[in-house]
C-alpha cells in the first residue's frame, strides 16, 4: 500500500512540476523532487527515467548529488517570491503578524536558496 500511494503522488508531483514548467505562479522544482524522491521509494525504473530525463534530469542530478540550485532557477524563485511578498501579501486582508510571518517564511527560503551553490564544483 505504501508503494502504491508513493507511486501515485509521485505521479501527481510530476505532473505539478510539468505544468508549473509553464505557469509563473506554479513551483516546477519543488514537485519535481518530490516525485523523483516518491519514485527512488516505489518505482527504481521511474526514478531513473526522471534523473536521466533529457530536460528534467540535470537540475535534479545537481540537487541529488551536490546541492546546487542553478543560477536560472535561483534568479526566478527571487523575482516569484519577491512579487508575491510585493502584490499579494502585502494586500492580504489579515492581521500584520501572519503577513509578517508569512514574509518572514519566504524570505527564509530566499536566504535558503540564495546560500547554494550555483555551480557544479569539480
Amino acid at each position: 500500500m505504501k508503494k502504491i500511494l508513493s507511486l501515485l503522488f509521485g505521479h501527481i508531483f510530476l505532473i505539478l512540476g510539468i505544468i508549473g514548467a509553464f505557469l509563473p505562479v506554479l513551483p516546477t522544482t519543488p514537485f519535481l523532487l518530490l516525485a523523483a524522491w516518491l519514485y527512488s521509494k516505489s518505482s527504481p525504473r521511474l526514478h531513473n527515467w526522471i534523473i536521466n530525463h533529457k530536460y528534467l534530469g540535470p537540475p535534479l542530478r545537481d540537487w541529488q548529488e551536490r546541492g546546487v540550485i542553478g543560477m536560472k532557477a535561483k534568479i526566478i524563485a527571487t523575482i516569484m517570491l519577491v512579487l508575491v511578498i510585493v502584490f499579494r501579501i502585502a494586500t492580504l486582508e489579515v492581521s500584520l503578524y501572519v503577513r509578517g510571518f508569512a514574509t518572514i517564511v519566504l524570505v527564509g527560503v530566499l536566504i535558503f536558496i540564495w546560500s547554494r551553490p550555483s555551480v557544479v564544483k569539480k
